[in-house]
């Protein structure tokens, strides 16, 4: 299987699963709130913490938000408008430095997403890995633009068509074969039926489909069952937005995991992993005791003497079957044959015993 280096973990293959807390926008403007949410994203278990890089006139257009006929979906709940909250969610240049610097200290992979090329030259030199959001899936020349910079690239792909995915991983992987495809459903509301919509069935798709990329899920929902579930489907990078209180005013706190339910999810997620194992079929390790006392032995239904031949009738299947005893498909081995010493009713039989 395919894996790859971000930094100094190695994701795929059996390796441990990756968890990325998106804080994105929770800091809400402040940048030692950003710390602490860092802090505590790595004590919950975080493996990285995401931000974002844009200006607002670079990723959205104030003239079509304001032509465009009223907010729409999660953001029809916004008391500012578009334009408005971009420009309150922007962070300023300066923060980069400081938050790579912080995450270095606490012990967690600093990641962000950069949403215009000047973002994305800015931060090369912060990042072991870029991070392309959903939004610009169709947006070839950032695609490429990115993927020149020979870092492996993490593509989600929400609201996109298979021809989308399809577009996209053309561009990547003429520069790069580092790869993370992540399903993503981009609904951002708290709708009781989203999980209906994200489809992790999609994942199978991208296996056979781009069997080189490593398969991730970047998911919306409230809660974990997602996440466990993509485990079982081969996904092994996670992405989920972060914060501390999902009380507080802002577009991404109602969704997001808090420290409890993200240590669950990292919890439940990595025992889904380990059951999951490798596909070959064997006797575990911690199976040899159960063996002994669960499977039959082949056992005489009565005293026999050496020279005697044993009949089928001597023979019975029981439980338990010692190291040296016979399973019962091995009965015919058994049968005609004649003992070499006397053995009473009850006793195993092994091919010691017999000549």
């Amino acid at each position: 299987m395919k894996t790859i280096r971000i930094g100094k973990r190695t994701i795929g293959d059996q390796n441990p699963l990756y968890f990325i807390a998106d804080i994105g926008a929770n800091h809400d403007g402040d940048l030692e709130r950003a710390f602490s949410l860092i802090e505590i994203a790595k004590k919950a278990g975080a493996d990285a913490a995401k931000f974002q890089n844009f200006m607002a006139a670079k990723i959205v257009s104030k003239y079509g938000f304001e032509h465009l006929g009223g907010q729409l979906s999660h953001q029809k709940n916004w008391k500012k408008s578009v334009y408005e909250i971009y420009e309150d969610a922007s962070v300023s240049q300066d923060w980069t430095a400081k938050l790579k610097q912080k995450c270095d200290e606490v012990g967690i992979d600093y990641f962000t997403s950069a949403y215009d090329f000047d973002s994305i030259d800015h931060i090369d030199k912060f990042v072991e890995v870029y991070k392309i959001g959903s939004g610009d899936i169709t947006w070839l020349e950032i695609l490429q633009y990115t993927a020149q910079k020979n870092k492996p690239v993490m593509l989600a792909t929400g609201a996109a068509s298979m021809d989308d995915v399809d577009r996209a991983m053309a561009v990547l992987s003429a520069y790069t074969k580092d790869i993370v495809l992540m399903q993503c459903n981009t609904n951002y509301t708290l709708d009781a039926d989203k999980h209906r919509f994200v489809n992790l069935n999609v994942l199978k798709t991208y296996a056979e489909r781009f069997p080189t990329a490593i398969l991730g899920l970047s998911d919306h929902t409230v809660g974990h069952a997602t996440v466990v579930g993509a485990v079982a489907l081969g996904a092994q990078v996670f992405e989920k937005h972060f914060t501390d209180d999902n009380a507080r005013p802002g577009p991404d706190h109602p969704f997001a995991m808090n420290p409890q339910t993200w240590r669950n999810m990292v919890d439940n997620a990595n025992m889904v992993h380990a059951a999951l194992g490798d596909g070959i079929k064997r006797i575990e390790p911690n199976e040899s005791q159960s063996l002994v006392v669960q499977q039959r032995a082949l056992r005489l239904t009565r005293n026999l003497s050496a020279g005697e031949t044993i009949l089928p009738t001597d023979l019975e299947a029981l439980r338990p079957i010692p190291a040296d005893g016979l399973p019962p498909y091995r009965k015919s081995e058994i049968v005609g044959r004649k003992l070499n010493k006397d053995l009473t009713q009850g006793n195993h039989i092994t091919l010691n015993d017999i000549i």
